[in-house]
C-alpha cells in the first residue's frame, strides 16, 4: 500500500494491485495502461506470462523483486528492475524510466 501511496503522490492513477496472475492478465487486457510494476513472484508462479501480455500490448513494465535478479527467463535480460525493500526514490526512478519508454514507443 505504501507504493500505491507513492505512485499517487507522483501523479499516477493506480489500477491494481492484481493479487494473482489471472487478475494481472485481466488488467493487462484493459485499455489505458501506461505502465506496470510487476512482482516477479506471485505466490507459486512468476509474472513472466503477464510481462509477455503487456509487451504484446506495448505497455512498459518493471519487475519488483527482493533478490535483485530476474532469473534465467529468456527475453527479459534488459527489463527494468525495482529492488525490494522499496523506497520512494527507487519507485520514482523506475516510474520515470517507464514513462520515458512509453513516450518513446
Amino acid at each position: 500500500m505504501l507504493v500505491e501511496d507513492w505512485l499517487t503522490e507522483l501523479g499516477c492513477e493506480v489500477v491494481g494491485p492484481a493479487r494473482s496472475l489471472q487478475d494481472g492478465l485481466d488488467l493487462a487486457d484493459s485499455d489505458g495502461l501506461d505502465g506496470a510494476i510487476l512482482d516477479l513472484r506471485l505466490g507459486e508462479v512468476d509474472s513472466y506470462p503477464l510481462a509477455n501480455a503487456l509487451r504484446a500490448r506495448g505497455v512498459p513494465f518493471a519487475f519488483a523483486t527482493g533478490d535483485g535478479s530476474l532469473g534465467d527467463e529468456p527475453g527479459f535480460e534488459t527489463a527494468l528492475l525495482l529492488a525490494k525493500p522499496f523506497d520512494f526514490e527507487g519507485v520514482k526512478a523506475v516510474l520515470d524510466k517507464l514513462l520515458t519508454r512509453n513516450v518513446a514507443a
